[in-house]
């Protein structure tokens, strides 16, 4: 029998609300690589979804040590495609995170398994606790920078290179010139590997707990088979992947849960949920810190960028673009200018600081940012800015310039290629690559650099304010650590974008402002008509001169830095 006092009864609405929520554990997997921004065309978005990006790791590790709900982080370290000073980034916002008293733990299967496992290691250090698979090995075996220099191989094919630079330590070209490091060369490297070095050993050595000649004496040893890590108290414990993840969500159960399941969530997914949408362009209201992002190799024209995840190209066009746009909408308050580049064309390098310039002039801030490289013309786009931040293992300076072009007559004679042409003047073929340079062409060239290179290091001066004599004596092409650079004066603090955002704030003096990444614009801009040069959204590619100008093709055939005359040596990875 049907009992119509129950079915009368007024239904209980308790379980059709919001589902509780557990705490959460944040995850970050390192093994897939982290892009340095966000693409902004619809395709590169499909090719790169699973990339993370830097920018969303950063400030998702800042808000999760703020967040009552994130209860701990647990990292899958891998450090292979991350530079020295994105590393020493991500130590600090990992630093942030502890900060707040929560655990972070790193677990790696290998520390450089067969190979060097430093950087990752390095990176690992700046957790509370490290783990290793115990089938792993540690490569802490110290630094190494090596150079590659083919002219042996390209003297049998009959190819000579001409070069003119400003001044000893200017070496871009040096593996098409040289066999081996020349002394001002090897000085470079060495204060580099020294500074690098010195720093890995005293982030191990407070991490550890040990004193830096006892870590000297580690990485004498290196590497370490997993017990032996374990033992020399390099490594907190060695397990595998279920019992180290299984471990920490039983911790955060029994400590944070109050009954309920602990989630798992990647950091990035976790910072973009709390990310709120860009709003309209509007007078008033607090405004926001616009981030504008620039990569790669200098030029003039659109910057690049492959669907296919390839390396980006800074254009001068669009950065400019970029500070233009910024001087115009109403809620950017402040500028973070993030560099990351071994420099390119003069010109390019100059349109880009200019708009800084002007950009700080408006009186909106504009501070510099530097990654893992901002050298040479990486270096000069950064003084049109207030201020300049680099980590201390960013690789900068590089005030100087360099020219050349290889002679391919013997090599084309041997294969019976021959040339003829017609000219209108004794200078018409300098840059032909058939011969080398005449004496009066040497004087051009020479009277080029000497140009170049007096008003790159006037503006040093300028910028930094100091003599033209005290910059001179920094530069020289010479490349320096960012530690290095900021004891000589070519920065003002050390630190990553926390600290350039900092400085932002203060400066605006407008409270905490958020920081976004500038300019946003929609994927449908880039399909419609732009109305003129100050149309933000205008992205076509890139159809200007290249950096070295006439001697662009052959620049690009024969191997020379194609971003142009102020480009710092290249091979600063570190190992």
């Amino acid at each position: 029998m049907v009992d119509l006092a129950k079915i009368t009864e007024p239904l209980s609405l308790s379980g059709l609300g919001p589902r509780p929520h557990g705490p959460l554990v944040l995850e970050l997997d390192l093994t897939e690589g982290v892009a340095d921004e966000a693409p902004s065309d619809p395709i590169s978005q499909i090719m790169n979804r699973r990339r993370q990006h830097f920018l969303d790791v950063v400030e998702g590790l800042r808000r999760g040590a703020r967040d009552r709900r994130v209860a701990a982080l647990v990292a899958r370290i891998d450090a292979r495609n991350l530079g020295f000073a994105k590393v020493q980034e991500l130590r600090e916002a990992v630093a942030d995170f502890r900060a707040s008293g929560k655990p972070a733990i790193a677990w790696a299967d290998s520390f450089g398994e067969a190979g060097s496992g430093n950087l990752p290691y390095y990176l690992a250090c700046a957790f509370s606790r490290v783990v290793m698979s115990p089938t792993g090995s540690l490569g802490l075996t110290g630094l190494i920078m090596r150079g590659t220099f083919v002219k042996g191989a390209i003297d049998k094919l009959g190819v000579t290179y001409e070069v003119g630079k400003r001044h000893e330590y200017k070496n871009a070209l040096n593996g098409v010139t040289e066999t081996g490091f020349t002394d001002a060369h090897r000085e470079a490297v060495d204060g580099i590997v020294t500074s690098l070095s010195d720093q890995v050993t005293e982030a191990v050595a407070q991490a550890r707990g040990l004193t830096g000649e006892a870590v000297r004496e580690l990485v004498e040893r290196g590497p370490f088979m997993p017990r032996e890590a374990l033992d020399a108290g390099l490594v907190d414990a060695l397990a595998y992947r279920d019992e180290v993840y299984g471990d920490v969500m039983e911790r955060v159960r029994r400590e944070h849960g109050g009954g309920r399941e602990p989630e798992l969530r990647f950091v990035a997914r976790y910072h973009r949920k709390h990310v709120p949408a860009p709003r309209p362009r509007v007078a008033g209201g607090p405004g926001y810190i616009a981030l504008i992002s620039a990569s790669g190799p200098i030029t003039l024209g659109r910057s690049r960028r492959s669907p296919l995840g390839g390396g980006a190209v800074m254009g001068s066009d669009t950065v400019a673009a970029a500070f233009r746009a910024a001087r115009k909408d109403p809620r950017v308050k402040a500028v973070v200018f993030r560099v990351d580049s071994r420099g390119g064309s003069a010109t390019a390098s100059d349109a880009i600081r200019r708009e800084s310039e002007l950009t700080s002039k408006a009186g909106i801030p504009v501070v510099s940012a530097m990654g893992d490289i901002a050298g040479s013309g990486g270096y000069y786009v950064t003084l049109g800015s207030d201020a300049v931040v680099a980590q201390p293992g960013t690789i900068t300076g590089s005030i100087g310039v360099i020219v050349g072009k290889p002679v391919l007559g013997a090599l084309m004679e041997r294969f019976g290629v021959t040339t003829d042409s017609v000219s209108s003047g004794p200078h018409a073929g300098m840059f032909d690559t058939a011969r080398p340079f005449s004496t009066s062409e040497w004087e051009r060239v020479n009277a080029l650099l000497d140009d170049i290179y007096d008003d790159f290091v006037g503006k040093v001066a300028k910028a930094r304010g100091m003599t033209r004599e005290q910059v001179h004596e920094v530069a020289r092409g010479r490349i320096w650590t960012g530690r290095d650079a900021h004891g000589h004066g070519l920065v003002d603090e050390l630190g990553g974008l926390a600290t350039a955002v900092r400085l932002a704030r203060a400066r605006a003096g407008s409270g905490p402002l958020p920081l976004r990444p500038f300019p946003h614009t929609h994927p449908l801009d880039r399909l419609r008509s732009h109305e003129s040069s100050e149309d933000l959204a205008a992205a076509q590619p890139q159809s200007t001169l290249g950096a070295w100008g006439p001697l662009e093709q052959a620049a690009l055939a024969m191997g020379l830095p194609a971003a142009g005359p102020l480009t710092m040596p290249g091979g600063w990875e570190v190992r």
